[in-house]
């Protein structure tokens, strides 16, 4: 799967420092700041372009039958232009920070990422809570970048996607069997997840052999340093 990897790679945090908690209040503002622009564009952008395509529909019933099909074919191609738009928003505001993750969780918001993934990925969630914010903002978005990374490189045909609990740290689990091979000295991909980990001091372990697929194991502790 995954970015490029060496055959076992682990990246272990230090004790928190000054320095490691400025980074997580960072992270928590970032996040703080997608949940704002997700729902403004939820609740602003998206809501106009949806009173947008419903007048449309109304205006183009209004005319009736007999309308001028030239007329008729402007309404109708406006409509369709609104539609895409608003399918655009809620993709952008998905990007952005996904509702389903506030609304219903980690385990819900990685079982969109699967359903909306081109190939199989099965997702084993045995999380029984809601975790802070900061966390479950930074594991979906770790899959997110995992997940993109094995369709991409990978060449799999199953990707495998598991959370859990244990020692008040949240475990996320992202194999493939792909390919394997990755190379650690490449890419960005590996270098932004190590960030985002570290600044909540956690830890990365990348395992990633010749002909024997990718594993990313993830380790969070459930509150932020």
């Amino acid at each position: 799967m995954l970015l490029q990897a060496s055959s076992l790679v682990e990246h272990v945090a230090p004790e928190p420092t000054c320095c490691t908690r400025c980074s997580a209040r960072i992270i928590e503002a970032g996040d703080r700041e997608r949940r704002r622009l997700e729902r403004d564009l939820h609740d602003g952008a998206q809501q106009r372009l949806v009173s947008l395509q419903l007048s449309l529909q109304m205006l183009r019933r209004d005319l009736g039958p007999d309308a001028d099909p030239a007329a008729v074919a402007e309404l109708e191609a406006a409509s369709a232009e609104a539609a895409a738009a608003i399918a655009d928003i809620r993709e952008l505001a998905r990007g952005v920070h996904p509702a389903i993750l506030t609304e219903s969780g980690l385990g819900a918001a990685l079982g969109s990422l699967a359903d909306r993934a081109p190939l199989p990925v099965v997702v084993t969630d045995e999380l029984d809570r809601r975790l802070p914010g900061s966390v479950e903002a930074t594991a979906y978005f770790v899959a997110a970048e995992a997940l993109t990374n094995a369709i991409k490189h990978s060449g799999a045909s199953r990707i495998d996607l598991r959370t859990w609990l244990a020692d008040d740290q949240l475990h996320l689990d992202v194999s493939d069997d792909g390919r394997g091979g990755a190379d650690t000295m490449n890419g960005t991909g590996l270098t932004g997840i190590q960030d985002r980990v570290a600044a909540l001091g956690g830890t990365v372990r990348l395992e990633s052999r010749d002909g024997q697929g990718t594993r990313l194991e993830v380790a969070l502790p459930c509150a932020s340093p």
